[in-house]
This record gives C-alpha cells, sequence and structure tokens, in this order.
C-alpha cells in the first residue's frame, strides 16, 4: 500500500465495511450486546462506527439498554488523534440515536483505548469477531526495537514479516470457539516467505471460511497497490470455503450481489464483476497458497490430488551461483586468472532467444572439487587478482562472518559437476514460462533457476515445462509483479506437478519432446494436455 498516513493507515470505502460486517455476521438480526467485536486499528472509524450503528440497532430491537453492552466493542489504536476522533464520533453518533449522554461518554472512553494492539496482553476465547484493515508497513520501516519487541512478542512474525502478520496472529489467538477473524489486508502472507508460519498457524490450528480476492478494486480511501483480499478465518477444523475473484469494476452494487450468493448456498456464479464457488476444502499446507479463478483453483486441487510435485519424479531444481560481487568473480577477460579457475558462465542475458547464445563471460572460481577454498599459493594470477580487490571483497558480510581468511568467496559455493550436468534453465522474471537446455556447458549466474533430473529426458521434461500447464501452476502459486511478470523462482517451480516419466506413452514423449526442441508452445500444450488427462487450462 502507499504510505498514506504516518503509521501505515489506509481507510477502507463504507460500502466495503458494510459488505465485510455482514460477511462474518456481525448484523443486528443477533444479539450483538452478547457478543465481543475488536478492532485492532480503528484509525479515523471507518470499521468502528458502522459497528457501534450495529449494535445500538441490535439494542434498540430487543428493548435493551446499550450501557449492558460495556465489553461489547475493543477498539486499539497508536495514534493519540485518531482515539479521540474516534471517541468523538462515538459520542455524538450514540447521542443522535438517543442513548443518555453520560453512558454515551463512559463508553466511547471504554470501547477506544490508545494502545499496540500487538503488543497488549490479550486473553484467549475473549473475541467474538476480529474485523478491519490492519496497518500495512513494511518490515524495514519499522524501527529496529520495535520490531524486535514484535518478533519476540509474535510467533509467526520474522525480522522480514510486514506488520500486518502480527495482526493476523493476535486476532486469532483472542478468538472464541465460535469467533471470526475478517480482515482486508494484502494477501501476499499466502504466497510469500514471510507468511509461512502464518500459513502454518492457520492450517494447524484455525479453518479459511472465506477468501475473497479484491486485487484492483477501489475499495480504498487513497489509491493503493496492495493487492488485498477479505479473509475470514474461525477456529476448528477446515471445512468448505466461500471463494470469489474481483474485477476491478466490482463496487458497492456488486458487493450487494456477493453478499446474495454467500447467504444462498454459493452456486458457482459469474457475475459482470465477480466470479465465486465454494470450495470442498483448503491447502494444508504450510507452503504458498494459490491464487486464481475458482475454476483454475478446482482444477488446480484436481492436479494436485492426482500428480507428484517436480522433485518427486527425480528431478532437481535448484538457483545458480550468487557471488555477493559481481564485478569481480564474473569477467569477460580470459586470461584474468588460470584457466582452470574459470567456469563458462551462463547469465540471462544469454537465453532470451530461446537458446544459449555464445559464451561471453566467466566465473572466477575460488572452490576447489571438494568444498574448500583453493589456496591462493598454488595459483599466482588467482592470487593477485583477489588480492588486487581484497579491499571490496572484505568488506562484504559474507567476508565479514567467515573465518581463517575466506575473504575471497563467493556468497554460494560451486556445486561441483553442475557445469557438466545437462539441465533446463529457467529466467526469474518473464511473461511466460520459457525453459531453455543447456546441454552440459556452463555454469548458471544467480537470475537463472535450473532442473537436472537422471530419470527424465530434459527435452520431454522441457515439453511439458514449455506448456501452458507448467505456466498454470506457477501462476496459481507466484506473486506477480506489475504488469502481470511471474516470477519463476526455485520455490514456485518446485510446486509443479508433473506426470511420471514413465506414464507417459512414447508417442506423447516424441512430441513433447520435438514441440521443445520446435520452441512450440501450442504444441508442447496440446501434448502436455493429453499426458495430465485434461481438456485445458483456464487463462
Amino acid at each position: 500500500m502507499a504510505s498514506v498516513q504516518e503509521h501505515g493507515a489506509v481507510f477502507t470505502k463504507p460500502w466495503m465495511v458494510e459488505l465485510m460486517l455482514d460477511l462474518c455476521g456481525y448484523t443486528p438480526d443477533r444479539d450483538l450486546s452478547r457478543c465481543v467485536a475488536v478492532e485492532p486499528s480503528c484509525g479515523d472509524g471507518a470499521f468502528l462506527l458502522p459497528m457501534v450503528e450495529r449494535l445500538s440497532a441490535a439494542c434498540h430491537l430487543r428493548g435493551l439498554d446499550i450501557a449492558d453492552a460495556a465489553d461489547g466493542i475493543r477498539a486499539f489504536d497508536l495514534q493519540t488523534q485518531h482515539v479521540e476522533t474516534c471517541r468523538a464520533a462515538v459520542e455524538r453518533w450514540l447521542c443522535e440515536e438517543g442513548w443518555p449522554r453520560k453512558v454515551a461518554i463512559s463508553l466511547a472512553e471504554r470501547w477506544v483505548t490508545c494502545d499496540d494492539y500487538l503488543l497488549r496482553c490479550h486473553d484467549r476465547d475473549e473475541a467474538d469477531f476480529v474485523i478491519g484493515n490492519p496497518p500495512y508497513i513494511r518490515a524495514e520501516a519499522i524501527p529496529r526495537d520495535l520490531r524486535a519487541k514484535y518478533v519476540g512478542s509474535c510467533s509467526t512474525m520474522t525480522e522480514g514479516s510486514d506488520i500486518y502478520v502480527g495482526f493476523f496472529e493476535v486476532g486469532l489467538s483472542s478468538l472464541k470457539p465460535a469467533g471470526a477473524l475478517c480482515f482486508i489486508c494484502a494477501d501476499r502472507w499466502m504466497r510469500n516467505g514471510y507468511g509461512k508460519k502464518l500459513r502454518r498457524l492457520v492450517t494447524e490450528e484455525y479453518n479459511v471460511r472465506a477468501v475473497y480476492e479484491m486485487h484492483g478494486v477501489d475499495a480504498f480511501a487513497e489509491e493503493v497497490s496492495a493487492y488485498p483480499a477479505v479473509t475470514i478465518i474461525g477456529r476448528g477444523r477446515q471445512a468448505r470455503v466461500r471463494y470469489a475473484i474481483a474485477c476491478p469494476t466490482f463496487d458497492a452494487r456488486a458487493a450487494s450481489r456477493l453478499e446474495a450468493w454467500s447467504n444462498n448456498g454459493g452456486e458457482p456464479v459469474r457475475d459482470p464483476d465477480f466470479a465465486a464457488t465454494v470450495l470442498s476444502d483448503w491447502f494444508h499446507t504450510d507452503a504458498h497458497w494459490p491464487t486464481g479463478t475458482p475454476e483454475s483453483l478446482t482444477l488446480l486441487r484436481e492436479l494436485e490430488a492426482r500428480f507428484p510435485l517436480l522433485e518427486e519424479t527425480g528431478a532437481k531444481v535448484g538457483i545458480g551461483i550468487a557471488t555477493g560481487a559481481d564485478n569481480v568473480f564474473v569477467t569477460s577477460d580470459a586470461s584474468a586468472v588460470e584457466s582452470d579457475r574459470l567456469l563458462p558462465l551462463v547469465k540471462t542475458g544469454d537465453i532470451t532467444s530461446g537458446r544459449v547464445e555464445g559464451h561471453r563471460t566467466w566465473l572466477v572460481n575460488p572452490w576447489a572439487a571438494d568444498g574448500t577454498l583453493v589456496p591462493l599459493q598454488e595459483y599466482p594470477k588467482l592470487r593477485s587478482y583477489f588480492q588486487t580487490h581484497e579491499p571490496q571483497l572484505s568488506k562484504r558480510h559474507i567476508a565479514k562472518k567467515s573465518e581463517g581468511g575466506r575473504w575471497y568467496r563467493t556468497i554460494d559455493k560451486v556445486m561441483p559437476g553442475l557445469r557438466e550436468r545437462p539441465k533446463l534453465l529457467f529466467q526469474d522474471m518473464k511473461m511466460t514460462i520459457e525453459p531453455v537446455l543447456d546441454e552440459g556447458s556452463y555454469y548458471p549466474h544467480h537470475n537463472l533457476y535450473w532442473v537436472t533430473s537422471d530419470a527424465w529426458d530434459l527435452k520431454v521434461l522441457g515439453g511439458l515445462l514449455l506448456s501452458r500447464v507448467a505456466e498454470f501452476f506457477v501462476s496459481s502459486y507466484a506473486v506477480r509483479m506489475r504488469g502481470g511478470t511471474l516470477r519463476f523462482q526455485a520455490q514456485y517451480l518446485r510446486l509443479i506437478r508433473v506426470p511420471r516419466p514413465e506414464d507417459i506413452p512414447l508417442d506423447l514423449k516424441v512430441r513433447l519432446g520435438q514441440a521443445f526442441e520446435e520452441r512450440d508452445v501450442a504444441a508442447a500444450t496440446a501434448a502436455s494436455l493429453e499426458a495430465y488427462g485434461i481438456n485445458g487450462v483456464p487463462n
């Protein structure tokens, strides 16, 4: 999200708030005076005031005194001005609704607290509802000492976590057995590394009740690029999940139709502004949770039930070497050091055509075959070369934490035999999946990912991985960059499901290999669809 407020606050539009309150069941038709609803970061009151309105309406409907709902709402915020604004607004609203001013003042002060929600002590089983739009603050923007407190207090947070991860954990831990947490928040935690612990917590102790993806929807008071989703999570065993993906045109009228769909049994629907279905289950893993249309998630679950992961079929996925100083370790001068200290290097720019194009650079290799650093005294040219660059190399973090004069090491070790092995290469950021075969001539640079295998004919596997089926797996799990660019990183390549090589008929192997050699995506996709036994994949 854009940094609209000092503390990461981006305020939610009223129609979205009303939708969320309806979807999670905070409605006046139930006795809200007996419920406890928590707003962890109340900001300007976007959620708080509608919650107060609904609580008041529930009391009026039943002839109850709202003073008896003193514990009905608990709202928190770090900023004093937000707390003062919200208290004044709550007091004003209650008075306009006919409640005594003395009661209104008392409830406003009791309901709205200036405190850090993440560091405050909360009782387990205290909340029926936890509802809101938690602040979105990147880890690097949180002061180091405060971040350390959050990490110490919240088991799902790491040094690299955005702050909203902690809000999920604390909110979930406070739920009553039948309670529900309903947040509109960036959904990156479902697919990024920093969300792994939170995904594990949800998988082991809670159930995902609903996910409504709202990417591109005009749901906030300020323009943001947070890729948000409305997520509803409760306690208990995982069951059916309401799932919807909204179009950028999704608005208040579409929200009413989505709510009606949710209340009417959840038959699959394709509305002009959203698509929705009910999934029979959710993903029981702390690995990346996928995204996509309802149809694509249904297909994904089917394929995951039928086919093994890529690495379960005898393939190995890895990443090229990171040096920590490419201007030193990558050279185009073949005479810079001893010839046996040079590894022919393949970089992203060398495979853009779909083939490995020529050889332009070498890796200056400080590693011996046994994984130790070579003694510099045995290589005079290498010693002179590294000593020339010692001021730069010795200042690197990897050099400072290494002992015994290992200042000239690369971040990653060179893997013995990788250069000579045939391998499929993938660029990190591409619009489409495009594996390229290196027959065994080069060592991959760090922006390239590789797949090797003794069980596969790599041209056959290359045909499968060139197809739209393989791309479908990656697009379901990967975090997309601006413009729709995909990340073909090892963590996503490992999630591709493939038939076992022995289960693919010979004629299909021939077609897959030929399609790969000819870079024919359509032919590779057609053969792959037959191999998977499906009619197609969603666009």
